[in-house]
């Protein structure tokens, strides 16, 4: 194995809880109207700002996407903690000589205020966000840009990932697959794409790399 792509929210960082506020506060500012956190999670796929466009009501789109991205910016110390056993994973993974993707569909600017909160923007070779593809997971499209740019074989690398789209999306790629629940949040809490192996915690991922190196070439 030379490379593994995670997944962003749910995966490498428990996002969720930002992205959530960030929607519902831009939602009950402009529309007035109130959501749950599952009935945000069901408008996820687009970037945040085309999930604006497509579900607010109101017709100043644009000052709602800069309110989103303020609201994100501005609450991410206080809803999103650094998670020091990921960081250690990570920067093992570095020091190992693997190279490290992410594949996220989240927007860009999203994705850049939560690296650069949470101290990981070095850590990563390739990212790949919603903004860089037509079609958002389940559709390949990015996690093939995202191989094609860490430069390796499809059998040399893994795709991470805490909902059915991230497992359907590696699967349509064609790569092996891992499920994570490891992370107060997740997006999907049983799969109905079965990934080739599932972790519930980060310690068991390790082990698991550990002991199957020659099985994943």
């Amino acid at each position: 194995m030379k490379a593994i792509i995670f997944d962003f929210d749910g995966t490498v960082a428990n996002t969720l809880p930002v992205n959530y506020h960030s929607f519902q506060t831009v939602f009950k500012k402009y529309d007035d109207k109130d959501f749950t956190d599952e009935e945000i999670k069901e408008m996820f796929g687009p970037v945040e700002p085309v999930i604006i466009q497509q579900q607010l009501e109101h017709s100043d789109k644009e000052s709602a996407i800069e309110a989103f991205y303020q609201t994100y910016e501005d609450k991410h110390s206080d809803l999103v903690n650094a998670n020091s056993e990921m960081d250690d994973l990570l920067r093992s993974l570095k020091d190992k000589g693997l190279k490290l993707g992410i594949m996220t569909g989240k927007s860009r600017r999203s994705l850049d205020i939560s690296l650069e909160k949470l101290g990981m923007r070095e850590l990563f070779d390739v990212i790949m966000t919603g903004d860089d593809v037509s079609e958002p997971k389940p559709h390949p499209e990015g996690v093939l840009k995202a191989i094609d740019q860490l430069g390796v074989s499809m059998g040399d690398v893994i795709f991470l990932g805490d909902s059915d789209s991230d497992i359907e999306a590696g699967q349509r790629a064609g790569i092996r697959t891992v499920g994570v629940h490891w992370l107060p949040e997740v997006q999907t809490k049983e799969f109905s794409h079965q990934p080739d192996q599932t972790f519930e915690n980060i310690s068991d991922f390790v082990d698991f790399l550990e002991g199957a190196k020659t099985r994943l070439r």
